[in-house]
């Protein structure tokens, strides 16, 4: 009798240990909106500049929330590419009603992934006036 109630108690430690550990772990993931700012806020720092155009900004309406994209245009060693950026978060940065659509911006653009990149970030902008 006494191994079973040893046994009996450890699976049940065993349960409170996992049970614990999946909490703790689960508790700190990162939120998308986390993952994003510290891209944009990586890309800031040790991105290249290179010069895209803005072509288009959207509003778009989503379950029952609106995002803001930012379509631009650029072209690193002879490739095109055409991205957006969600500045829904950004803006108090940005008034998308005043961007100048067709004028030359700055875009940064990481060199290992030259498709990952911002029009604007937290510290950076390439918008021009």
């Amino acid at each position: 009798m006494t191994a079973i109630r040893f046994y009996a108690a450890m699976a049940g430690g065993v349960a409170m240990l996992a049970t614990g550990l999946t909490y703790w772990i689960r508790s700190r993931r990162k939120t998308p909106e986390q993952l994003e700012r510290e891209r944009r806020h990586r890309l800031s720092l040790r991105g290249r500049i290179c010069t895209g155009t803005v072509f288009d900004v959207q509003e778009v309406q989503s379950n029952g929330t609106g995002a803001q994209l930012l379509m631009y245009t650029y072209e690193i060693g002879g490739v095109a590419y055409e991205a957006s950026q969600d500045i829904t978060h950004l803006r108090q940065l940005v008034d998308i009603h005043s961007c100048k659509l067709g004028l030359p911006t700055s875009i940064k653009y990481d060199p290992q992934n030259p498709g990952d990149s911002i029009v604007i970030a937290e510290e950076w902008t390439g918008l021009r006036s």
